[in-house]
């Protein structure tokens, strides 16, 4: 497999741009490295 395709995206919590290994849904929030693991479901 090559490099992975980044795309830009804005951060839903905090605003700030990120780049994510996957094309952003519409309508669907992105989340930066820092604000995901907030809302991620908790693993048990």
């Amino acid at each position: 497999m090559g490099p992975r395709e980044m795309h830009k995206a804005t951060c839903a919590d905090c605003g700030k741009e990120c780049e994510v290994p996957f094309k952003p849904a519409e309508g669907r929030p992105v989340y930066c490295r820092d604000c995901l693991p907030r809302h991620r479901k908790p693993r048990f």
